[in-house]
């Protein structure tokens, strides 16, 4: 016994257990989408030590696209060639402020740079000797924002801790307009990309406010509120959208619809600093286009990348500190972001450029082999071989393709024309198949020979469309002739009465509609009336 419970005991020590392989471990990172990769590609160079926050940075409309940044009491200026070669030092710096500066904004041409500062003074500067030509003073507080119009060279914008709005002749350092309206801190403001006359501007009173220099009562013309604080605001390229930033949303509004707010964006953590728009290059059917983003960037230290057309978030970045100023240079190459600590994360693209299948920018790729007259390859090239830029293309017509009723046109054949288009069942060829029989006076000789089948077709298809108003000229007239041609093959075919039978029902219906539409008009034009009088 002890004998058979020993063996039982190395049989049962002995069982077997399946085991599950292990699954590989999935990855954390996602794979890059092509516009990450395009975001991505900017080759990053820190600026640091510019003594504290970064208040503002702009990009000149006109080349070449040099980087101002104003942080503390100094204004910089930075070659973007430089940037590219990792070379971070300032081609030249603007030191004539006593006070923080605020904002700074380039002229149309690039040639003078406006800046405001926390003592209510706007200076404006010639970038290449860095002068101070005029000196705008009449703001009592701190100025917050100032901004060149983007069609006129002569006026300037600003806004400040003084609530107030003013529009500046810059030739005359006097003020045309001041516009009252806002109940605290005015803090950004932007110039209308297809008009010189119409701006908006953001305040803490939670509003945008939209402004038109041609009002007399120099009263704002639409007002839109963001719901907290707004720090900045910008217009989108199209000039009929507007995206503002306060708290930890960037809210889309349509200027044209009335102020109505298409889209709140809210991935931020914290408060949204700065926004501006920034540019994709993608491909379609049809060949290379630019799309448009919003870049925003928070004290939560992310920069996110905003596609208003498809309403979604597209890439997002993070930077080491809060981030407090952004802004994209008009030729695509460079991404400037200020922080909190005084730090620039410029980021430049590489010159060298192709696009790849995705649609968006690639990095350099390696040279490929070229074929040259002098190698043995070169004359045995095939169909599929691509053209080189100075070759010269020799292309094949491609034959258009005719329709049935076209090719019957063509050979004179008119009856058999119309009778292959009616049976389509496509009214717009069917009328421009009798507008060319009209051209070639053949039309009612066709009608004419048509026999009771092919009359039946033609009826039906007065039936449906004689009476819409695209045909209705040309149809209405047909109408008339073919029932006094062809009545009496219409009285001895049962099929063709019907089909005239619905044709007058038809019509009929059709009348009433515009009796009914003439006693609206004269109703209508009563109103009218009597409301002129008042």
């Amino acid at each position: 016994m002890a004998e058979i419970r020993a063996e039982e005991e190395t049989k049962t020590i002995s069982k077997t257990f399946l085991i599950k392989p292990k699954l590989k471990p999935k990855p954390r990172t996602q794979s890059q989408t092509p516009e990450s990769k395009y975001w991505s590609s900017f080759k990053s160079a820190k600026i640091p030590n510019l003594v504290s926050s970064i208040s503002s940075l702009t990009f000149p409309p006109s080349h070449p696209h040099h980087l101002a940044a104003a942080y503390s009491t100094s204004v910089s200026l930075f070659s973007p060639v430089s940037l590219s070669d990792g070379d971070v030092s300032p081609s030249s710096t603007i030191s004539a402020f006593s006070d923080v500066v605020s904002s700074l904004s380039f002229r149309l041409d690039g040639l003078l740079l406006a800046a405001s500062d926390l003592t209510g003074l706007i200076q404006v500067f010639d970038v290449k000797t860095r002068t101070p030509l005029r000196r705008l003073r009449s703001h009592t507080r701190p100025v917050r924002f100032v901004k060149y119009p983007v069609l006129d060279k002569l006026h300037l914008l600003s806004g400040g801790d003084d609530a107030i709005v003013k529009f500046w002749d810059v030739a005359g350092e006097s003020v045309v307009l001041d516009l009252m309206g806002h109940k605290d801190y005015v803090r950004c403001g932007d110039c209308s990309p297809v008009s010189g006359d119409m701006f908006i501007t953001g305040s803490y009173d939670h509003t945008v406010k939209v402004w038109d220099v041609r009002v007399e009562n120099s009263r704002s013309v639409l007002e839109v509120n963001h719901g907290k604080p707004v720090e900045d605001v910008i217009y989108l390229p199209s000039g009929g959208l507007i995206a503002t930033a306060g708290g930890n949303s960037v809210k889309i509004w349509d200027l044209i619809g009335g102020g109505r707010m298409v889209y709140s964006m809210e991935s931020h953590n914290k408060t949204v600093t700065a926004i501006c728009v920034g540019r994709v290059r993608k491909e379609n059917g049809e060949g290379e286009v630019m799309e448009d983003r919003i870049l925003s960037v928070g004290l939560d230290g992310y920069m996110k990348v905003f596609d208003y057309g498809n309403m979604k978030v597209t890439h997002s970045m993070r930077f080491p500190a809060p981030l407090m100023s952004v802004s994209f240079s008009p030729d695509c190459k460079t991404r400037a972001i200020g922080t909190a600590n005084g730090i620039i994360f410029a980021g430049r693209r590489k010159a060298k450029e192709n696009v790849d299948g995705t649609g968006f920018g690639s990095i350099e790729e390696p040279k490929r082999w070229v074929s040259r007259p002098t190698y043995f390859r070169y004359f045995h090239r095939g169909q599929s071989e691509k053209p080189a830029e100075g070759d010269y293309l020799v292309t094949r017509t491609k034959k258009v393709k005719l329709a049935e009723h076209d090719k019957l046109l063509k050979k004179f054949r008119h009856k058999d024309a119309l009778v292959s288009v009616l049976g389509r069942k496509n009214p717009e060829n069917v009328v421009a198949v009798m507008e060319e029989l009209v051209a070639r006076k053949k039309l009612l000789k066709c009608v004419s020979n048509l026999d009771a089948d092919e009359l039946g077709l033609l009826l039906m298809f007065l039936h449906k469309h004689a009476a819409t108003p695209r045909y209705s000229s040309l149809l209405m007239g047909l109408t008339q002739k073919v029932i006094e041609m062809r009545a009496e093959d219409i009285r001895s075919s049962d099929a063709l009465k019907g089909h005239i039978r619905n044709l007058k029902r038809s019509i009929e219906e059709e009348i009433k509609i515009q009796q009914s539409l003439q006693e609206i008009r004269g109703t209508i034009s009563t109103l009218l009336r009597i409301a002129g009088r008042r």
